[in-house]
């Protein structure tokens, strides 16, 4: 960000800024950039001066009139120098400022408004959610042959067309899933996009919506968890379809295969050391700020110190839940061993189960397309060759995933070039 000297007569321009009190602590305020998801906390005296900044009084005099007024001396100008390493200011002076936003990803859909999406919201659309989850949860009762089994899935004979199908059908409801959370965030005002990221060895689809943080907790949670009151409607309102519509044979196969994937996707919610949907929700029920930045360190940290120990040496490391408040730090140090432990078990399970898994099934489907080249059967060398190609190409779809949002890893491993 290039340096402007600010004098007491400076005026800065400010951009758009999101500033509210803090959930937690009356005399803090959180100060942010929706455009750019910068947010910050601030004392509450100093969201009184970039309010009188933004009214246009100069900085020397914000400072007078903040000591005159709450008693209390501050540096206005070291506060502008903050903020313009933010992104956070617009001009001094007149002097136009470089803008971070110019640089920034572009939220999606952003013709889409709350005046548009509120609705969606409202009680009564809420109270018909109840109604057709309760009313295929009671269905479900009566009818437990429609309970869904592993066997739903596998509507056709052949595997890689069922595959393909079925990967398409959880594609668009995925995408579904996180269009609710761009919904939710834009009923209250707050941009968002949508791409892809990775979870451990899991390929994932994701919103981004940082700058949910400009809204207070309690709104928060109606963009957490819309993806999931999406995913248990969409359950809801298949069963009741099979059940009391009179509906093709293989219609009634596909939902209820449709059905059993998205009911697939509930456990992976659970997993909330991979910072899934749940995970924001106790995030903010702990009242934690970064539970699993905070907590990853921590359990580095504890790494450190085992070393340590063994090598009969100091801990190189300082406790970094030290200057966290009293519950903060409880809370990242329990979540830290469920990090550790969820973790290492997904990993371990993937590596016994999910990846020979991959492996025999690539193996068997070559096979196949090998027996189709020499006179077997070309229906299953074709459906082999679907099988292939989808797995593939998400396959391929994760490597790319993980190498572009984890691109500083490899950078800070490159060797140096020589001459």
């Amino acid at each position: 960000m290039t340096a402007v000297a600010v004098a007491a007569e400076s005026r800065i321009g400010l951009h758009r800024l999101i500033s509210r009190p803090d959930d937690d602590d009356p005399d803090v305020v959180v100060v942010g950039r929706a455009e750019i998801g910068e947010f910050v906390e601030l004392p509450a005296v100093y969201g009184d001066a970039i309010a009188l900044l933004r009214e246009g009084l100069p900085v020397g005099a914000v400072e007078r009139r903040l000591a005159a007024e709450q008693d209390v001396e501050i540096d206005v100008a070291e506060l502008v120098e903050a903020l313009t390493e933010l992104g956070f200011v617009d001009s001094v002076d007149e002097q136009r400022l470089p803008d971070p936003a110019a640089d920034a990803p572009r939220s999606h859909f952003r013709w889409l408004t709350a005046r548009h999406v509120s609705w969606i919201f409202s009680w009564p659309l809420k109270l018909g959610w109840l109604l057709v989850v309760a009313a295929a949860l009671v269905t479900l009762v009566t009818r437990p042959d429609l309970l869904p089994h592993y066997e739903d899935f596998f509507w056709s004979e052949y595997v890689g067309l069922t595959v393909l199908v079925n990967t398409v059908m959880v594609s668009l409801t995925l995408s579904t899933h996180e269009m609710m959370h761009l919904t939710a965030a834009r009923s209250l005002g707050v941009p968002g996009r949508i791409g892809f990221g990775t979870r451990l060895h899991n390929l994932v689809v994701q919103t981004d919506v940082t700058a949910v943080w400009g809204v207070p907790r309690r709104s928060r949670y109606r963009v957490y968890l819309a993806g999931m009151a999406w995913d248990f409607f969409l359950m809801a309102a298949l069963t009741l379809l099979v059940a009391h519509v009179a509906l093709p044979s293989l219609t009634k196969a596909l939902f209820q295969a449709l059905v059993v994937a998205v009911l697939m996707t509930i456990p992976f919610q659970l997993q909330v050391y991979m910072r899934t949907d749940l995970y924001y929700v106790l995030r903010d029920l702990l009242r934690t700020r970064n539970l699993f930045d905070d907590g990853l360190a921590f359990a580095r940290y504890l790494r450190a110190r085992a070393v340590a120990w063994l090598r009969r040496r100091p801990c190189p490391v300082e406790d970094p839940t030290g200057d966290l408040a009293p519950h903060e730090r409880r809370a990242t140090r329990v979540y830290s061993v469920f990090l550790v432990g969820g973790a290492t078990v997904s990993l371990t399970m993937f590596a016994l189960f999910a990846a020979p898994i991959a492996i025999v099934a690539l193996v068997r489907a070559i096979g196949a397309v090998a027996d189709g080249l020499n006179g077997g059967s070309v229906l299953l060398a074709l459906d082999s060759v679907l099988l292939i190609l989808i797995e593939g190409a998400i396959q391929a779809l994760f490597v790319v995933t993980f190498v572009r949002t984890h691109r500083h890893w490899f950078r800070r491993r490159r060797p140096a070039a020589t001459p």
